[in-house]
């Protein structure tokens, strides 16, 4: 089927997220550290705020009031976790607009958080919109946000491809109608576009 729309996710595939970074400081101990951002300021909890959840209400204290500092830390270091774009998959998807291929970003993402990405990563203003799950309270694999996406920006389901690294998220997107790719790196991303006769750069090897 004839590609017509590419839709990138953004986390580990356009920019690097990682929030052990800051915490690497914050919490020298390592099994501490791995407790803390597994039950405490955990995914889940941090999915909340993609959801569009006020950052005051995810930072109360009340479950865990020995770690207010720490869990503050969170919002406050937001901007180390996220230290350099991922260059192949941005020379990929730039190689896309370029050719005149459409090009839409999906992201589940905290509305605050992502207009601090957008000015850190320029080149998340490059494509011809965005859908921010903090925005509209929404968020992947739901199947309410791909359908929203694909209602705002003018998508045809079956000629939509979608590329994420998280399993769910690409299940999601096949199960509303959409095609899609797991992201495990620029390269595999770059042979499965060709596959598909899609353009793409020659990445560095």
């Amino acid at each position: 089927m004839t590609i017509d729309h590419i839709v990138f996710d953004i986390g580990k595939v356009l920019i690097h997220y990682d929030p052990h970074i800051p915490y690497r400081s914050i919490i020298p101990d390592e099994a501490e550290r791995a407790f803390f951002l597994a039950e405490v300021c955990s995914h889940d909890w941090n999915l909340e705020q993609d959801r569009g959840r006020p950052w005051p209400e995810a930072e109360a204290i009340a479950r865990h009031p020995d770690r207010e500092v720490d869990i503050r830390a969170f919002r406050r270091n937001w901007h180390l976790m996220v230290p350099h774009a991922h260059d192949g998959s941005v020379a990929i998807m730039r190689e896309l607009i370029a050719a005149g291929i459409d090009v839409t970003l999906l992201t589940n993402f905290a509305a605050d958080t992502f207009r601090e990405a957008q000015a850190k990563f320029p080149f998340l203003t490059e494509t011809r919109g965005v859908t921010v799950s903090g925005d509209i309270r929404l968020i992947k694999p739901d199947a309410a946000i791909y359908h929203r996406h694909a209602r705002d920006f003018g998508l045809e389901p079956a000629r939509t491809l979608f590329i994420d690294d998280t399993p769910i998220n690409v299940t999601g997107a096949r199960d509303v109608g959409w095609q899609a790719i797991h992201f495990v790196s620029a390269e595999a991303l770059a042979r499965d576009l060709a596959a598909r006769g899609l353009p793409v750069p020659a990445l560095p090897r």
